[in-house]
């Protein structure tokens, strides 16, 4: 068999030039194609991966040192991994990491109960684990990640493979944890509403480089610079007679969505509303997955970069 088939090794730069610092207290989304180095980056900010070049420094220690002091202060939650054991209600999990990380009973009590109303958690933390939906699951692992109080919080698809309202829970439960105790937070999602629900600074990284550092909106603007204008009316006008305001998007029953250029927003707003029974204008930016549609088709390379630290 070693005669036939024999071991090549090759060499992958999974992350290069890649330089940005945070302050405290941001939530900050980490985005990109698939392989572009994301949680790879993820796991060298915790202490998971050694760094074969450069520095990194979170907090004022080296992550992979693993410094006791450091473990305290940062926790990370990985979509497709757990650290709740399966077999046992998650309320076990929870105790064993107040005894790791040396939480005192009174300080884990009023943190759970805080987590556990805002998450209505009371019946589905005394369950085995194995018997809790993919969104309880994610609910006991935040819990599990938090209830030692830590100030930078990694998240890697927190909300993979949810509904809409229990995403809508774990949004509101991470910028709550973010407001409250000033934490750091980064989040890596392929699910642009989280990004755009919890973050208003991105950076954006490609191959292993940093692509764009800014806000939502002036990757947008760079990207995607016209505007999405919606209406309902009882009569809509047939699509020649707005060509020459705008490219119509959708067209269905009675409401009409289009891009225009910033320039021509105010002449199609005037004709829009003059439609017979027109209501519910909206005039705002294109969405954020369709802008980052558009960044990895073009590139990310063509979108410039800003703020490099």
């Amino acid at each position: 068999m070693r005669a036939l088939f024999r071991r090549e090794y090759v060499d992958v730069q999974a992350v290069r030039e890649l330089s940005f610092s945070l302050a405290p207290g941001e939530r900050v989304g980490f985005l990109g194609p698939n392989g572009a180095g994301k949680t790879t980056t993820l796991k060298m900010l915790s202490g998971l991966l050694h760094p074969s070049a450069g520095e990194v420094e979170v907090a004022g220690f080296t992550p992979y040192q693993r410094k006791p002091e450091f473990l305290r202060t940062i926790s990370l939650v990985m979509g497709q991994k757990r650290q709740l054991s399966w077999d046992l209600p998650a309320v076990d999990t929870f105790e064993l990491h107040r005894v790791i990380y040396d939480v005192d009973r009174a300080t884990y009590r009023r943190r759970l109960d805080d987590f556990v109303g805002r998450l209505d958690l009371g019946e589905i933390m005394v369950k085995p684990v194995r018997q809790l939906s993919l969104g309880e699951r994610m609910k006991c692992e935040l819990v599990a990640a938090l209830l030692h109080g830590p100030r930078i919080l990694f998240l890697d698809e927190p909300t993979l493979g949810m509904d809409v309202a229990m995403q809508h829970a774990i949004r509101e439960f991470v910028r709550g944890y973010n407001e409250e105790l000033g934490a750091t937070v980064i989040l890596t999602s392929h699910d642009m509403g989280d990004v755009a629900a919890l973050c208003p600074r991105i950076l954006v990284i490609d191959e292993g480089a940093l692509r764009f550092d800014g806000s939502v909106g002036e990757l947008t603007r760079r990207t995607r610079p016209l505007r999405r204008v919606s209406v309902g009316a009882r009569e809509l006008p047939p699509p020649a007679e707005l060509r020459a305001l705008g490219r119509e998007v959708a067209r269905d029953g009675d409401r009409l969505v289009m891009d225009v250029a910033p320039a021509d927003v105010a002449a199609l707003v005037d004709r829009l509303l003059a439609l017979p029974g027109s209501h519910d204008l909206e005039v705002r930016d294109a969405p954020l997955d369709e802008v980052m549609r558009e960044v990895f088709r073009r590139g990310v390379a063509d979108t410039g970069t800003k703020g490099q630290a």
